[in-house]
């Protein structure tokens, strides 16, 4: 039905809580940069509004911190652009510091947690490669 895929991949040895903390963040990310990717409003038969969603399925897959790095490297090796969330944003408190803490880091030191792109189904699937569905 699509021929793009929004693929959300969020390291395997997090939290519950951070999984989902990292999913939602990484997925504004992307939605920001495609506004495409956002729908009409919802209406229930009361006739109260409710904000737009994605488009399309968002796939959430999990991987180990070294596939997690490969995923990340290859996304800039094809020059997609993503979202991406490293282990010391967990310790900051607000989007600033969020920033700053992720100017310290370059994509060979950095502990990536978690990573969100939209791109062609195939290329998608090329990147993602080693990570699994999330379960």
């Amino acid at each position: 039905m699509f021929d793009t895929k929004f693929v959300v991949v969020v390291r395997e040895d997090l939290a519950a809580w951070q999984k989902l903390n990292v999913t939602a963040f990484l997925s504004t990310g992307v939605t920001a940069s495609k506004p495409e990717l956002i729908g009409e409003t919802y209406q229930d038969a009361a006739g109260n509004v409710y904000n737009p969603m994605s488009v399309q399925p968002i796939i959430v897959l999990t991987a180990n911190a070294d596939t997690m790095r490969k995923i990340h490297h290859r996304t800039l090796d094809r020059n997609v652009p993503s979202s991406l969330y490293i282990e010391e944003m967990f310790l900051t408190g607000h989007d600033s510091a969020n920033r700053d803490v992720f100017a310290q880091h370059s994509p060979d030191d950095a502990k990536v947690v978690g990573l969100a792109f939209h791109t062609d189904k195939k290329i998608a699937d090329k990147i993602s490669k080693g990570a699994k569905m999330h379960g």
